[in-house]
Formats: C-alpha cells, structure tokens, sequence
C-alpha cells in the first residue's frame, strides 16, 4: 500500500550562471516513468484548493514553476504537508495518495508531469471512496 512518504520532495537538476538558471528533469533519470502528458494549473484564487482526489495508476512529477503552494497528501491513515516553493523543486506523486492543494501565491503555476494520458477511470474522486477503496486493499 502507499504511504505518505512515499511521495518523495525532489531537488531538480539546475544550472546557474548571471543569465540566469535552468531547472531540468529527464525521464528514466530523474523519475522511473515516461511522460505521457504535461499540464499546468495557473491563476487559482489564493482561499481555492485543487486537486481533492486520488488516482489508481499514474505517477505525476508536481513542480512549482511559479509561486508557491502547499500540497495536502493523504494515504488513509497517514498525512503530510509538503510546501512547494521555489522552480527548482519538485515532488515525486505516487498513485494511492489523496492530494489536496491549498495556498496558492497570486503567481503560481504548478507543472504537472503525467505517466499516462487522461483517463477518468484512474480518479478517485470522493474521499470516501478513496478510504473504502484503501480499506478494501486497493482492487
């Protein structure tokens, strides 16, 4: 089963110099999975909340490219806090966790990067049923 800390906080390849940086992930180096889709949530109120529920199967690379927020994850039984703040972060999602979204700064943009492509069937999207589904072992 997922567990909370199975979600890791990732510190993502940069390069410095006065010109600027350079944040970078690869596929198969950074993170074991193929990106099947990338996608980006932007001008989200700072009182609103994203995301509010599981998934069965993907794995999901989230990254503050832009502002801050914090990230609410929930196993069922366990539950942590990772605050996303800078570009050059990221945190490695695992399927099985609830997350939730919260605090967003007037700039921020999260950066998702997917395993697979959309699929409705992989969502949980009631917490209710994500608890029965952990309860239930997770079919």
């Amino acid at each position: 089963m997922a567990h909370v800390n199975d979600c890791k906080s990732v510190e993502l390849r940069t390069i410095y110099d006065h010109r600027g940086s350079i944040s970078f992930v690869e596929s198969g180096v950074d993170f074991e999975f193929p990106v099947k889709r990338a996608y980006w949530t932007y001008d989200v109120p700072s009182r609103a909340s994203r995301a509010g529920h599981s998934h069965r199967q993907l794995r999901q690379l989230y990254v503050a490219i832009s502002g801050s927020f914090d990230v609410h994850l929930d196993d069922g039984e366990h539950q942590r806090v990772v605050s996303l703040r800078h570009p050059n972060e990221g945190l490695l999602m695992v399927p099985g966790i609830w997350r939730e979204l919260h605090g967003f700064s007037s700039n921020a943009c999260l950066l998702v990067l997917a395993s697979e492509l959309f699929d409705e069937s992989d969502y949980i999207r009631e917490h209710a049923d994500f608890i029965a589904w952990v309860r239930a072992g997770r079919p």
